[in-house]
């Protein structure tokens, strides 16, 4: 039994009947003396029953966040090394990673039991991103435990303007330099080379969770002509090309990432035609000159983290995917994808039964997929 030591207490006001590790700021009482947000805290509920340790923010509307359940288990260093311990060994253990990728997520937040911090690797740069002021104000405790597992690693860690906003704690984006941004990484995923920059024009320097997707996707391109649809840094294109693919065209609005791009195809020596434009007009100009592809991939980014506009997302995703699937060829392969979490696969489903409609075209689903086994959530958690 770990000793643990006097830590303050915060009480419920109602029963508390949840196994989720998030307590919200109106089922928790003030306490007389308030402790700092991010201080790890005992929580008892109503009826005086200890119900859990972890992080307390009086500021946040997440006012708790459980970390650990057992009365007896401290919550010190050495609980992080051991979560982050356990959390590295399911990728290199379990999923293996190391033998397809030098470029995977290595803490999932909640996944991993770890609320409110992600951590991703880019070869030797570990890219800590923070969403909670208790991850944030124990953030050295978690650079020791990675430490252990990464020996010689370099760090770049953020948190979003409206995490310090909602959380209440101010931080600058800090790299093991220093304030001076981190060199960019050149990872290797399934053979393929991409220039990973987190402190540049893509903030969280690569798009890992699609690496499952885009291999097995870059076996049925040999020969086929290929449209990649938002394609940021390049990855489904590059991975296309090099596969075999007899034609790529990659087509994203934002300037810088299509400049990374333009640098990750030369990593892998090979030549794809990038387009600067709005994908919308783009495609409404390509179906009037009957441009069709034998391949079509569209990933666009995030439409929206508030409830409220689900159905403003939707109808954008209806719309894109509308007009993409008019450039496909008959009998070719359209893979679409949503990373809006708020959206569900069913709902998903459901607006692409209703773009194949709407742009007379019959679908027929072949694989339903997400995202790699290394975002991994847990069941109560979703």
């Amino acid at each position: 039994m770990s000793e643990i030591s006097e830590i303050p207490t915060v009480h419920l006001k109602n029963a508390w009947r949840s196994n989720h590790p998030w307590i919200f700021q109106k089922l928790v009482e003030k306490p007389a003396q308030k402790p700092k947000p991010g201080s790890i805290v005992d929580v008892v509920g109503v009826d005086g029953e200890w119900i859990g340790r972890g992080f307390y923010n009086g500021h946040s509307r997440i006012a708790v966040r459980i970390l650990e359940t057992d009365r007896d288990v401290a919550v010190d260093a050495a609980w992080f090394a051991r979560k982050i311990g356990d959390a590295v060994r399911l990728r290199r253990d379990v999923l293996q990673l190391d033998a397809v990728s030098d470029a995977w997520r290595v803490v999932h937040s909640e996944g991993d039991g770890l609320s409110g911090v992600v951590v991703d690797r880019y070869a030797d740069l570990l890219v800590v991103q923070f969403f909670s002021a208790g991850m944030f104000r124990h953030r050295e405790w978690i650079y020791a435990a990675l430490q252990q597992h990464f020996p010689g690693c370099r760090f770049y860690s953020f948190a979003e303007e409206n995490v310090q906003k909602q959380e209440s704690f101010d931080y600058k984006p800090v790299s093991s330099s220093g304030t001076e941004p981190p060199a960019p990484s050149i990872i290797t995923e399934h053979g393929v080379k991409f220039r990973a920059d987190p402190a540049g024009a893509h903030k969280t320097g690569f798009f890992a969770d699609q690496r499952d997707n885009r291999q097995w996707l870059s076996h049925h391109v040999a020969g086929k002509r290929v449209l990649d649809l938002c394609c940021n840094t390049g990855g489904f294109g590059i991975y296309a090309k090099v596969r075999g693919a007899e034609e790529v065209v990659g087509v994203d609005i934002d300037e810088d990432v299509i400049s990374i791009a333009k640098g990750n195809a030369k990593l892998n020596d090979v030549r794809l035609k990038f387009v600067q434009a709005d994908i919308f007009t783009w495609l409404r100009d390509a179906a009037n000159a009957g441009d069709q592809y034998d391949v079509v991939i569209l990933d666009p980014a995030k439409m929206t983290r508030d409830r409220e506009q689900v159905m403003t997302a939707l109808k954008k995703y209806l719309d894109m995917n509308r007009l993409a699937l008019g450039v496909v060829k008959p009998g070719g392969l359209f893979a679409t994808f949503s990373c809006t979490g708020l959206v569900s696969e069913q709902e998903f489903l459901d607006m692409l039964r209703r773009a194949a409609f709407y742009a007379n075209r019959t679908i027929q689903i072949i694989k339903l997929a997400g995202a790699g086994a290394d975002h991994r959530f847990m069941a109560h958690v979703q």
